[in-house]
């Protein structure tokens, strides 16, 4: 079977948790292709040593070419930790990537805990 992909994105109030989430479930992590936006990536590569293929950041656009990525067929799962507290410039594309999760049947997590349920063994 072909190495599925998962795509990482976390806004700014979010990134220490999505570094946290992966170091956490690395070796579980480590068994996909990651693709994620620019900072979210980089911070995961350095932090965690995996290799994370990285996209524009969010508000250049990054958000937006994971959605062409999610209505391709090219992303198992979006793990997007999205901030609630704090108001986003870029929140036209950033919704524009949760309906096309949802238009695509993608599964899609805003948080650690929905994300750890995602690749638990019993999923992806």
């Amino acid at each position: 079977m072909p190495e599925q992909t998962i795509a990482l994105i976390a806004h700014d109030g979010k990134k220490a948790d999505m570094v946290a989430f992966a170091l956490q479930n690395r070796e579980r992590l480590s068994r996909y292709h990651l693709v994620a936006t620019a900072t979210t990536g980089k911070l995961i590569h350095e932090k965690c040593s995996l290799p994370v293929q990285c996209v524009l950041s969010g508000p250049l656009g990054g958000d937006a070419q994971i959605a062409a990525m999610v209505a391709t067929g090219q992303v198992a799962a979006v793990f997007f930790f999205v901030d609630p507290l704090a108001a986003q410039a870029h929140d036209p594309d950033i919704q524009s990537l949760l309906r096309i999760c949802n238009v695509h049947n993608v599964p899609l997590a805003t948080n650690a805990a929905t994300a750890t349920y995602i690749i638990s063994e019993k999923t992806l």
